[in-house]
C-alpha cells in the first residue's frame, strides 16, 4: 500500500479518535502541537451523530487558535452512506460551513465516495494559496513575476539543435 493511499484512511482514524467525546481530554493536551505548520486541515464529524458536529466550532475555534490564519480547513461530513440514519441536515452542515467560511463535502469512508476529493480539494486550495504567496513575497525588479526555481529545459523545435554536453560528446 502506498502512502498516498494510506493517508486518508489514517487521517480519518486520528480524526475520528480525537472527535469523540471520551478521547477529547485525552488528545486536547497534544493537539496544539499538530496544528503548529499545519497548512489545512478536515473537521469531521458523522452525519448520523448530531453530537460529533455539535462539537465542531470547538475544534475550529481550537484550530483557528493555534494554526496560521491562512490554513485551508473543510468541513467533512461521514457515513453518507447510512442516509436513513442521518441526524444532520445537509443543508444544516452547508449553512455552518458558508457561515465560517469553510469547504464542505459529505463522504462515505465505508464506500470511497468523495474521500480522495475531499483531500484534493484542501491540497488544491493550499497550493493556490502557498503560490500566490511565493509570488507577492519574491517579486522581481522589473515587475516581471519570479522565477520558479530548477533547472532550464532546452525543447528542440523543428530545425534546431540541442547542444550537446560534455558527457554526450562521445555519442
Amino acid at each position: 500500500m502506498t502512502f498516498c493511499a494510506c493517508l486518508p484512511s489514517l487521517a480519518a482514524l486520528f480524526i475520528s479518535l480525537m472527535l469523540t467525546a471520551p478521547n477529547y481530554c485525552r488528545y486536547r493536551a497534544v493537539t496544539s502541537a499538530y496544528y503548529r505548520g499545519a497548512l489545512g486541515a478536515l473537521l469531521v464529524y458523522d452525519i448520523t451523530r448530531r453530537q460529533s458536529f455539535d462539537h465542531i466550532p470547538r475544534w475550529l475555534d481550537e484550530l483557528r487558535a493555534h494554526a496560521d490564519k491562512n490554513i485551508v480547513i473543510m468541513l467533512v461530513g461521514n457515513k453518507s452512506d447510512l442516509e436513513e440514519q442521518r441526524a444532520v441536515s445537509t443543508e444544516d452542515a452547508k449553512e455552518f460551513a458558508e457561515k465560517e467560511n469553510l469547504f464542505f463535502l459529505e463522504t462515505s469512508a465505508l464506500q470511497a465516495t468523495n474521500v480522495e476529493g475531499a483531500f484534493q480539494t484542501v491540497l488544491t486550495e493550499i497550493f493556490k494559496i502557498h503560490s500566490k504567496k511565493n509570488m507577492i513575497s519574491e517579486p522581481k525588479s522589473n515587475g516581471a513575476a519570479p522565477a520558479m526555481p530548477g533547472k532550464k529545459v532546452l525543447v528542440a523545435g523543428p530545425a534546431q539543435e540541442i547542444p550537446k554536453s560534455k558527457c554526450c560528446s562521445s555519442m
